[in-house]
C-alpha cells in the first residue's frame, strides 16, 4: 500500500468534504489542493480521478449505498457520507485495488476524521458494497 496513494485518499477526502459543505466549483477545489500540497507527497492523478469521480457517478454510488444503510445518505454524518462515497466509488471504478485496501483506507480515515465509532460504521457499509460489487473476490476472502 503506498503512502502516496494513503495520501491521496486522505486529500480527497478533504476536498470532497468542503465540496459538500461548500458547494464550491470542484475545479477549483482541485487546483487549491494542489496549490498548498506539494504534488511529490502523493498521486495527483489519483486524487484528480476520485474527486471528479465521486460527484460524476453520485446517484449511482449513493444508490449502491442506500439499501445499506441505517438511514438515508443526506442524515449521514458529512465525513461518513464523503467516505463512504469515495470508499464505493473506489470499489466500482478501480478493480486493480483489493477491496479489503479500499475498506482498510477508508476506516483509517474515519479514525481520523469521523465521529467516535464511525469507523465501525464505515467498515460495515463497505464490506457490503464490497460483497455487491466485487462478488467473486469477497467470495474468494470467504472461502478461503
Amino acid at each position: 500500500m503506498s503512502r502516496k496513494r494513503s495520501h491521496a485518499r486522505r486529500l480527497a477526502l478533504q476536498a470532497l468534504y468542503q465540496w459538500q459543505v461548500t458547494g464550491d466549483d470542484l475545479g477549483g477545489i482541485v487546483a487549491q489542493f494542489l496549490e498548498e500540497h506539494p504534488a511529490k507527497s502523493f498521486e495527483v492523478d489519483y486524487f484528480r480521478d476520485l474527486v471528479r469521480g465521486v460527484p460524476a457517478r453520485l446517484d449511482e454510488l449513493d444508490q449502491t449505498l442506500a439499501p445499506l444503510l441505517d438511514r438515508s445518505v443526506e442524515e449521514l454524518d458529512l465525513v461518513e457520507r464523503a467516505l463512504l462515497r469515495l470508499g464505493a466509488y473506489e470499489l466500482a471504478a478501480h478493480p486493480e485495488v483489493p477491496y479489503k485496501v479500499v475498506i482498510n483506507e477508508a476506516v483509517e480515515l474515519a479514525k481520523v476524521f469521523g465521529a467516535e465509532q464511525s469507523h465501525r460504521y464505515v467498515n460495515g457499509v463497505l464490506d457490503k458494497v464490497a460483497c455487491r460489487l466485487r462478488p467473486v473476490e469477497t467470495a474468494a476472502r470467504r472461502r478461503g
